[in-house]
């Protein structure tokens, strides 16, 4: 025997148990964080339907029958939201899932929900006067397999088989009727002022000879 060995005080059985349990949650953990990150990855690089699948769990993200994914930012002032038979005004920012930025709006726009993707068309319909709402568009809901191009420039925007993110502001929205009777009477108003005699508008003061 070895005079320079230190004989080892023998470990109580309850100390070892409790050290089992402290390396199995460690291992836990730590398979934990590795399948987190295994995650993040795939979302930023995998699939759409990779992306779309880790997504839904995200923390206030909920997923409609259609596939549509939304997240509220700001509910508004709730109540009413539109229709088919209205015509909305929207705040709106379009990003590719890299975060490309392939439209936006400079200042409140009119649409017809009757008039534009599927996915657009439903996410605005979701939407209370004052919401903010981000979306998430998979392709079956946007373009498709079909690429985009700037029609000015013939550029390509938006590739075929993207997923569209979408950052959108509920302003405002009235039923298309009233919008169609308004600009008739505008039309009417301008045709009557172009057919007084010399141009004058009804009732104005004579042309000057």
């Amino acid at each position: 025997m070895s005079i320079t060995a230190v004989p080892i005080a023998p470990v109580k059985r309850g100390y070892l148990v409790w050290l089992w349990i402290g390396i199995a949650a460690a291992a836990l953990v730590a398979l934990g964080l590795a399948w987190k990150g295994t995650a993040a990855v795939l979302a930023d690089t995998g699939t759409n339907a990779q992306f779309l699948s880790w997504n839904a769990g995200q923390p206030g993200v909920t997923q409609t029958a259609s596939g549509l994914q939304y997240r509220v930012l700001d509910k508004g002032r709730g109540g009413a939201t539109p229709t088919d038979n209205d015509l909305v005004l929207v705040n709106y920012k379009g990003t590719l899932r890299n975060g490309t930025v392939f439209d936006e709006s400079r200042q409140p726009t009119p649409m017809s929900p009757k008039g534009v993707v599927p996915g657009f068309s439903e996410a605005v319909k979701l939407m209370p006067k004052g919401a903010k709402y981000r979306f998430w568009l998979k392709p079956e809901l946007a373009y498709g397999a079909s690429p985009q191009t700037n029609p000015q420039t013939g550029q390509e925007v938006i590739p075929g088989d993207s997923l569209l993110v979408f950052d959108i502001e509920m302003v405002d929205f009235v039923p298309e009727a009233v919008v169609r009777q308004m600009q008739m009477q505008q039309m009417m108003q301008m045709q009557q002022g172009q057919g007084a005699p010399g141009g004058a508008a009804p009732g104005g003061p004579p042309p000057q000879p």
